[in-house]
């Protein structure tokens, strides 16, 4: 999958999109193609608002979470080793490369996203590591030992996914910065880290506190 694939999703919304390789700074590890922001020489129009508002794309910004599991799992490898990992919600992919980084047998990267599925094809290109592509949890293959999930709570609707996560597989691993109480006990924390979106899009200090929690079987 090439950039200019990335490129051509980008100005569905925004005709001035493009990526460039970059390295968040929550995560310098993992470089990964992401929204270029020097393409903003000038204030959007109200067209290119509208549309960036009506069909945002996530997968070209890396989200606070995604950079703190994805340093986690870095740090910490024997989550995820010689284990299959599917990352839920992938994005930019940076969740779902960490986990092949740090050794996990097999990494599949779920995301209803077409556009999120090429970049994270793109970027595990990048890094040199192969993640298997799925884009129906549903549809996904058995077997799958850890859950990995960054910034899926944003929505209160997707709120029982944490249930169904724990009835999927003996390990889940979650990454927050929305919701300062999951509800859920069986979820453990395991740290609280600092960061920002990247490239920055100067949202509210609380969100940048990213909560990771791990439950098991």
């Amino acid at each position: 999958m090439s950039p200019e694939c990335l490129d051509q999703h980008l100005r569905k919304t925004l005709s001035r999109g493009r990526v460039a390789v970059s390295r968040p700074a929550g995560c310098s590890r993992i470089p990964l193609h992401l929204f270029d922001p020097l393409v903003l020489e000038g204030p959007l129009s109200h067209d290119e608002a509208q549309a960036v508002v009506a069909e945002p794309a996530y997968w070209s910004f890396c989200w606070a979470s995604g950079q703190v599991l994805a340093s986690w799992l870095l740090d910490n490898p024997g989550w995820v080793a010689d284990k299959r990992v599917l990352d839920f919600g992938s994005g930019s992919g940076i969740v779902a490369i960490a986990a092949a980084l740090a050794g996990a047998r097999e990494v599949i990267a779920c995301d209803l996203d077409p556009a999120s599925l090429d970049a994270v094809a793109a970027n595990a290109a990048l890094n040199e590591v192969s993640v298997t592509l799925c884009d129906d949890w549903q549809a996904r293959p058995d077997g799958i030992d850890v859950i990995t999930a960054a910034d899926v709570l944003y929505d209160p609707a997707n709120r029982p996914l944490l249930q169904v996560f724990r009835n999927a597989v003996p390990t889940v691993l979650l990454a927050d910065s929305r919701v300062r109480d999951l509800g859920d006990d069986a979820y453990e924390q395991q740290a609280i880290v600092e960061a920002r979106t990247w490239p920055d899009l100067n949202e509210f200090e609380e969100f940048n506190r990213v909560r990771i929690y791990a439950a098991q079987i």
